[in-house]
């Protein structure tokens, strides 16, 4: 169960780090030709936000069944991506929708940091 759920954690955390790159690339080029967030991408930026606490869910299974990272930096990473996303999708609304666009693409590249070094540290 514990090695399924490690799997499963692993891949999930693969899969969140190219969605990620993607939507801060899609975020990133928006913002640069001057072009409001559409409502595809602030879907698609809640839907990586519910994914990251899903995979915190899977994650703390992991852990409950007796999985442990490897340095314990690995749940900070994981802790900070959950909090993060939801926050800067909140203070991005208040503003211009240019300044959306770079608070929200520059969200999706600093959880993309967030997820290589909780693979990394694993």
């Amino acid at each position: 169960m514990t090695a399924t759920l490690g799997s499963l954690h692993s891949f999930g955390a693969r899969v969140l780090l190219a969605y990620a790159v993607a939507l801060a690339i899609w975020g990133t080029y928006r913002y640069f030709r001057n072009q409001e967030l559409g409502g595809g991408f602030r879907a698609s930026y809640l839907i990586m936000a519910g994914l990251t606490a899903l995979q915190g869910l899977v994650g703390l299974a992991t852990f409950v069944s007796g999985g442990r990272p490897t340095v314990l930096l690995h749940v900070v990473y994981g802790i900070f991506a959950v909090i993060f996303l939801p926050g800067a999708y909140l203070y991005a609304q208040g503003g211009s929708r240019r300044r959306e666009a770079v608070i929200l693409a520059g969200a999706a590249w600093v959880v993309s940091i967030a997820y290589l070094r909780g693979i990394a540290t694993g």
